[in-house]
């Protein structure tokens, strides 16, 4: 039982590039951009104006307003994508209330609820009138509070918080308590907010890009004159089970997760190094049982940093050398999605792999010393079959996570 194939049977999203699998898959393929420039921010006093641009969901008629007033912006993104995912797998509530089914949620912040939770009690110095959702609205495990109650899931229910990979290290993990035997499926993802709140500190140490003159450009993970990160986000769920599961319910198999990577860089807070990622990398390689040879696309988690872009690319070529498939970073329409992005790229890179495309690297027109080192492909590449991939995503405080995920 410790060593069982893990497979996706479910995925949904909330993005800037679309609220659907067809509407994002078609906003890969045309190279749409997601990114605005939000003059509120700029009356807020932020550097940068720019980010991703998503509506707040309406979730009246569908979610009991009584519960409504537990969920913040990140948790309503999360319920949208989770029950897309739960209905492309076939768990409907009749199977979910008879078998114990996980969920494991990449979440690192819920700034807006816990600013607006302060600003009562200092205006009104009373508690009492904050109101009964703010504690459930402001915690970091907001998102598996609300997902396990709304759709009564009974397996393992925690958040993973671990800043810029949460999404990812929520998909490993759920891989690894289904290799185990611990669980035979698992709901799993990651959220973020789009709120000027919860990237405010972000933007006062100079972390985006300040290109506003043109949106669509300002996010250009490798290029040689990206100046900074562009804020995203929503939320992205994948469906993992047991193949032995997927194949008993008659459930879509849609790919295999076949490892899992991770490591710590054990330096500097902020600033990325290079043995940390290529430890993840060398990992999950390892893990899978899989060949460079036999990895057909990266996707990278270029920010548009420039010591992260460049540590990446380092990172990247010292464990494939002159074998380098095609490396892109979704991170040029999406901007960085943050605690999300570990997961919503998995979904990107599952659609291109099913339709038989990359990507263009958006906005990657001139390379640096690293990145010329790589494959990057500044245009879509047509009619190119792959059917195992690579997907990195790293975080402050050095944590580094690294999926390979096969299709089928």
């Amino acid at each position: 039982m410790n060593n069982r194939r893990v497979v996706i049977t479910g995925m949904g999203i909330y993005s800037c590039l679309g609220k659907t699998l067809d509407e994002v898959k078609e906003a890969l393929y045309t190279g749409k951009s997601g990114i605005v420039f939000d003059p509120v921010r700029k009356e807020m006093g932020f550097q940068s104006g720019l980010t991703a641009k998503l509506d707040t969901p309406n979730l009246k008629g569908i979610v009991d307003r009584a519960h409504r007033v537990y969920m913040p912006e990140e948790a309503q993104y999360a319920y949208l994508a989770t029950a897309d995912a739960l209905k492309m797998a076939g768990l409907d509530q009749e199977y979910i209330n008879a078998h114990p089914v996980g969920l494991l949620y990449g979440n690192d912040s819920s700034a807006d609820a816990v600013v607006k939770s302060v600003d009562v009690m200092r205006e009104k110095k009373n508690t009492r009138l904050v109101g009964s959702g703010a504690i459930f609205q402001s915690m970091n495990s907001t998102v598996t509070m609300n997902l396990g109650c709304l759709f009564k899931l009974r397996g393992i229910n925690m958040t993973v918080s671990a800043a810029c990979a949460s999404g990812s290290h929520a998909i490993g993990l759920a891989s690894l308590f289904i290799k185990w035997g611990l669980q035979d499926c698992i709901v799993c993802g990651g959220a973020q907010e789009v709120n000027p709140f919860s990237i405010g500190s972000f933007d006062g140490i100079s972390a985006f890009s300040t290109r506003e003159d043109d949106p669509t450009r300002a996010s250009r993970p490798f290029d040689r004159d990206r100046d900074g990160l562009v804020p995203g986000g929503g939320a992205a769920t994948v469906i993992l089970e047991s193949y032995e599961s997927a194949v008993k319910r008659g459930a879509p198999i849609i790919a295999e997760v076949l490892g899992y990577g991770f490591s710590s860089n054990g330096d500097h807070i902020s600033s990325p190094n290079v043995d940390g990622p290529r430890a993840s990398l060398e990992m999950a390689l390892r893990e899978a049982g899989v060949s460079i040879d036999e990895i057909g696309y990266i996707n990278a988690h270029a920010t548009s940093t420039h010591i992260g872009d460049t540590n990446e690319a380092k990172a990247i070529y010292s464990v494939f050398g002159d074998k380098m498939p095609y490396v892109t970073s979704t991170k040029g329409q999406t901007g960085h999605e943050m605690w999300m992005a570990g997961a919503s790229e998995v979904i990107y890179s599952i659609l291109m792999m099913k339709n038989k495309f990359v990507a263009a690297n958006l906005n990657f027109e001139n390379p640096d010393e690293d990145s010329a080192k790589l494959n990057i492909p500044g245009k879509r590449v047509d009619n190119y079959e792959f059917d195992t991939f690579l997907s990195n995503s790293f975080g402050f405080g050095g944590t580094n996570s690294t999926l390979i995920i096969k299709n089928l």
